[in-house]
């Protein structure tokens, strides 16, 4: 399973351009290490005061990751970074529903409302039959809900939507357009 990283760092005053232009370059070399699948840049919105830079970045499993965040290449970025920005970087495993989708393009949103509908559509009847079954009919209803809830929530993290975004891989990502 891909492993996807939200990185959060604040750029000192008057370094943005310079940290972007930084991270554009840094982001072509990073994807000589063959377990980087992708990264994505996210700026403060036009006009804001916020000076919070968001770095995505997608690896193909957990020893890729390991394995860039100790390589000499990130180390040297890191180095760089740390001039460019204040306090420490904030790094987040994402592991819920924004990372169901996550790649260097993200498909459209109508796609993933799709997928996502065909996942919970079959999950939240199957998942209150089998409770049905295997509870006694005693349960006081708010917490057998309770319990449905946690098992759609359950089935659709870690089986339904993995599953499914790998089966409709090359349907969710856009087209890539020839230059």
């Amino acid at each position: 399973m891909p492993i996807h990283v939200a990185i959060t760092r604040q750029v000192r005053a008057g370094c943005e351009a310079e940290f972007q232009q930084a991270l554009r370059e840094f982001f072509q070399t990073s994807f000589e290490h063959g377990g980087v699948w992708g990264a994505s840049m996210l700026t403060p919105p036009p006009g804001s005061d916020s000076r919070e830079f968001g770095i995505l970045r997608t690896f193909a499993n957990e020893s890729e990751r390991d394995a860039f965040y100790n390589s000499q290449m990130f180390k040297k970025w890191d180095e760089h970074a740390r001039r460019l920005t204040e306090g420490e970087p904030v790094y987040r495993q994402l592991t819920g529903l924004e990372a169901w989708f996550r790649s260097p393009q993200n498909p459209p949103r109508w796609k993933m409302a799709l997928l996502t509908w065909l996942a919970v559509w079959p999950v939240s009847m199957i998942v209150p039959s089998v409770l049905k079954l295997a509870l006694p009919g005693t349960v006081p209803k708010f917490l057998f809900s309770g319990m449905a809830a946690l098992g759609i929530v359950i089935a659709l993290t870690w089986i339904a939507m993995p599953l499914l975004v790998k089966l409709t891989h090359n349907w969710l990502r856009p087209p890539v357009s020839a230059k």
